[in-house]
């Protein structure tokens, strides 16, 4: 883990924020969830694996027949649902059986672990043998990690400082006994109406509490940047480094 908060005490604070973006605004990241779903190799009546899995938002966007098994230490995203107060769970060792998932994925989680190799060698566990795992995350370097680490952390209730992947990223998962098939910068849009909808979406998502939602959409269109889309919606450009490892054994 890194020095800083940890991944359960940082969505402790602002899990159920993101939960209610999410929940408001569900197609507004649906070509991220497409990409790494295709990139796994997710085909129907497959077992999924999803960790982190946040609110369970991967599983609405698997094919029919599937299965879909998800951990999420982070109670919180969820509680605010019902009034619950769940407890967090650990991370590992995963709840479920070895060779369990036919294919596992992990998006947009683990830039918040510093050091990753004991998740990856548990998603191996729990991965049947030839099975792929498709880890989809923000790559050092890229204009989506200078946003996250610049104005998210500059405005939002926890700082932001990501432990985002890079070359040692493709070491570690084979150290966790991954064979490496692909790794590819992935470039696609969060969609939205419009340009307020984009600005509520991310404010809620990352809970930039510290200033107002026009400065938020000024600094996404002069970050990441925006592109009017056929049709009329509007695109917020993101990408994430997709790796595609398979277990060998």
């Amino acid at each position: 883990m890194q020095d800083g908060p940890s991944y359960t005490e940082l969505f402790t604070q602002r899990g159920s924020s993101y939960d209610q973006a999410m929940l408001a605004w569900p197609q507004a990241r649906a070509q991220e969830f497409a990409q790494v779903i295709a990139a796994a190799g997710v085909t129907p009546g497959m077992t999924v694996a999803d960790v982190p899995a946040g609110g369970g938002y991967l599983r609405g966007f698997l094919p029919a027949g599937c299965r879909w098994i998800g951990h999420e230490p982070c109670a919180d995203f969820t509680n605010h649902r019902t009034g619950a107060a769940e407890a967090a769970r650990p991370l590992l060792p995963l709840p479920f059986a070895d060779d369990e998932a036919d294919a596992a994925i992990s998006l947009a989680g683990v830039h918040h672990l510093a050091d990753k190799r004991d998740l990856f060698a548990d998603i191996r566990r729990i991965t049947r043998p030839g099975g792929k795992f498709a880890l989809s995350d923000v790559a050092r370097g890229t204009p989506t990690a200078h946003f996250l680490d610049g104005f998210v952390g500059d405005y939002n209730s926890t700082g932001h400082e990501g432990e985002f992947l890079d070359d040692s990223t493709l070491a570690e998962l084979e150290q966790a006994g991954w064979r490496i098939l692909s790794a590819e910068l992935r470039h696609f849009h969060w969609v939205f109406p419009d340009r307020a909808a984009m600005a509520g979406f991310c404010r809620r998502l990352f809970d930039i509490c510290k200033t107002d939602a026009d400065h938020v959409a000024q600094a996404l269109e002069t970050g990441p940047g925006t592109d009017r889309l056929p049709g009329g919606a509007l695109g917020l450009r993101w990408s994430l480094m997709t790796i595609v490892s398979e277990n060998a054994l």
